[in-house]
């Protein structure tokens, strides 16, 4: 059987408001917005030196944006690049826009149904002066940034290459501390999957997400974390043979180690392996609303 348990790295060492540098090309700043999600906080890195580049400034925070300002005097911030448009991960990107300048490149989601719109975390109104799409480049001073496009947490999520350090800057795709929330309408389970296998099929030596430490030898983590998710979606298949046909009852069956403030998220989870079922015809469902419709094995 395939290794599920996944690797998870939680230890990390650092200081709210400060720019460490922790490889010769890349600076990282944590932002002070801790939680259930976002483990210490959003991680802002800054590539290359002299005239950089920075990924993901994360929410809106007075703290934050003023130390990149700070740490970043007397040089010149060519573009901001934004993984996705989580609001843990966009919005800071008027303030700091503001006070450096700088390019704003990233991807818009994909257009949601006014009445789909049932979550707050996501910045539809993010627009950017550049739509990245796969495979864009941009360089700067000694370094070259490759736009890789990898749905399923969100429909415009993006990677990003560091080439010169064979770095992968992951965002919320994969993430070292805890697994990745798929969450529809705009999240897609499909397409996560689709996204991990071809985070497996490059040679990135180390991955560094928006939440939590590196992941240096990201392979067999990657592997893990796929594993895993195909393990809960077996799961949930073997939830519908034995009865269990409806979100909550699956959630819990399945989540019961959570606690129950956790249980809406880990819906959003289920929901989105029961919807992946449905249109790979392995279940189908009795009801028009699929947050709320009775499922069966197909």
């Amino acid at each position: 059987m395939p290794k599920t348990t996944i690797p998870f790295r939680k230890r990390m060492e650092f200081e709210y408001g400060e720019i460490e540098q922790v490889t010769p090309l890349v600076r990282r700043i944590v932002a002070r917005n801790p939680s259930g999600f976002t483990f210490h906080g959003t991680n802002t890195y800054i590539v290359g030196h002299g005239r950089v580049s920075i990924i993901d400034p994360g929410p809106i925070l007075d703290e934050q944006t003023s130390a990149i300002v700070k740490g970043l005097e007397g040089e010149t911030v060519e573009n901001i690049l934004v993984t996705h448009t989580h609001r843990d991960h966009s919005p800071g990107v008027t303030p700091l826009q503001k006070k450096v300048g700088g390019t704003v490149y990233g991807a818009i989601p994909r257009e949601i149904p006014t009445t789909a719109k049932t979550t707050e975390s996501i910045q539809y109104d993010f627009a950017p002066d550049n739509i990245l799409k796969n495979g864009s480049i941009v360089q700067g001073d000694g370094w070259t940034l490759e736009a890789i496009h990898t749905p399923g947490h969100m429909s415009n999520h993006m990677c990003f290459a560091l080439a010169e350090e064979d770095i992968l800057f992951t965002g919320d795709h994969i993430m070292s501390w805890n697994t990745t929330i798929v969450s529809p309408p705009d999240g897609h389970m499909g397409e996560y999957f689709k996204s991990l296998d071809l985070c497996l099929a490059r040679s990135d030596k180390t991955y560094w997400p928006a939440h939590g430490p590196s992941i240096p030898d990201p392979g067999p983590f990657t592997r893990a974390y796929r594993n895993h998710r195909r393990m809960r979606e077996g799961q949930i298949r073997k939830c519908l043979d034995n009865g269990y046909h409806t979100i909550p009852e699956i959630v819990e069956r399945l989540y019961k180690h959570l606690p129950q403030k956790m249980y809406s998220a880990a819906g959003r989870s289920v929901l989105a392996h029961l919807e992946h079922l449905v249109e790979t015809e392995r279940a189908t469902l009795d009801g028009s609303d699929m947050e709320t419709a009775i499922y069966r094995t197909a």
